[in-house]
């Protein structure tokens, strides 16, 4: 599934709730489905700088496609790193790479969530970014 047809899905998810409570129970709803990432891989290199809360994403690159696990200590930051990870996982490096997340937009996070999580979220973004530009060139090597 492309990345445009996964982020629309995820936006329909969230099309008819309204009320910033709801969206936020909607968070919660994902971030407890989340598997998350087993306690060992919770460690300092794994941690996105620029969240207020605890964040650690792990990328593995598999028969050309990013893979990524991830993880927060905060229930809420858990929702948007399932719901951030969901989209981006299982993606080309040049796919994740080209993807601008205007479905953040298109969801409302870039407007009800406080500063710092918006911070947080946009770091996540990043850091997704990075990994896929970092197995864009080692894919470019082979």
């Amino acid at each position: 599934m492309s990345i445009e047809v996964k982020a629309q899905e995820m936006v329909a998810k969230f099309s008819n709730i309204n009320d910033w409570e709801l969206k936020y129970e909607k968070l919660i709803e994902l971030g407890k489905a989340w598997p998350g990432i087993p306690e060992e891989l919770k460690t300092e290199d794994l941690k996105v700088k620029g969240c207020q809360s605890q964040v650690w994403i792990k990328a593995e690159l598999k028969d050309g496609k990013v893979y990524f696990i991830g993880d927060s200590d905060a229930i809420i930051v858990r929702g948007l790193v399932a719901l951030v990870l969901s989209v981006y996982s299982g993606q080309t490096p040049s796919d994740i790479m080209k993807y601008d997340a205007s479905f953040l937009k298109d969801i409302g996070l870039d407007s009800g969530l406080s500063p710092s999580r918006t911070n947080g979220l946009y770091s996540m973004i990043k850091q997704i970014k990075y990994y896929a530009t970092a197995f864009a060139y080692l894919l470019s090597k082979q």
